[in-house]
């Protein structure tokens, strides 16, 4: 049995210059889910980030995005934490991931952070128990260029993979509240 599902991180960067980047997968799905929700986000200084609390079928669920950028988005995940009383296998962090082609969603249970700098921190503030919902960008191929991928906004055809990602991942979300985790893992993963 896995631990109920209190609240869904969106890591990505603040600011308009990266409202678009591929980095920004994590603030993409929390901006669907606010939009689903009819929902708006509210600054929350001890929380470091923009939060709302939503209803997910019929259950409350805390969303955050941390406005701390990405390679210090833990102390945010540890104060939403600390402030609700969470434990580490109630959250689901939302990030990019390179390592999925673009388009792809997938959950997943604990791992490290696979050189992603944002998982990193998390990491080091909450440890690895915590769930992830990573979105694929794909890979720019060359190691070298990893940072300015991220950091570019895709091109209209994995803009458009990236929007069904984002979808995958929140109808992922509605199955994990409704039928638990290991359907939405099978469903996502055959679907997807």
């Amino acid at each position: 049995m896995t631990a109920e599902l209190k609240a869904i991180v969106g890591l990505g960067n603040p600011g308009e210059k990266y409202t678009k980047t591929r980095h920004n997968a994590g603030f993409w799905l929390i901006e669907q889910l606010l939009r689903e929700s009819h929902a708006s986000a509210k600054s929350v200084s001890r929380l470091h980030g923009l939060h709302a609390q939503v209803s997910i079928r019929n259950q409350a669920v805390h969303l955050l995005m941390p406005m701390t950028f990405m390679n210090v988005s833990g102390r945010a995940v540890r104060a939403l934490m600390d402030f609700y009383k969470l434990q580490p296998e109630q959250i689901l962090l939302v990030h990019d991931e390179l390592d999925l082609p673009a388009g792809t969603a997938r959950l997943k249970r604990g791992g490290g952070p696979g050189g992603h700098n944002g998982l990193k921190d998390t990491i080091r503030c909450i440890g690895r128990e915590f769930a992830r919902l990573r979105i694929g960008v794909g890979h720019p191929g060359d190691r070298e260029q990893v940072l300015g991928y991220v950091l570019s906004a895709p091109g209209k055809a994995d803009a458009q993979a990236l929007d069904n990602a984002v979808y995958a991942g929140c109808r992922a979300i509605d199955d994990w509240l409704e039928r638990g985790w290991d359907y939405a893992v099978n469903r996502l993963h055959s679907s997807n």
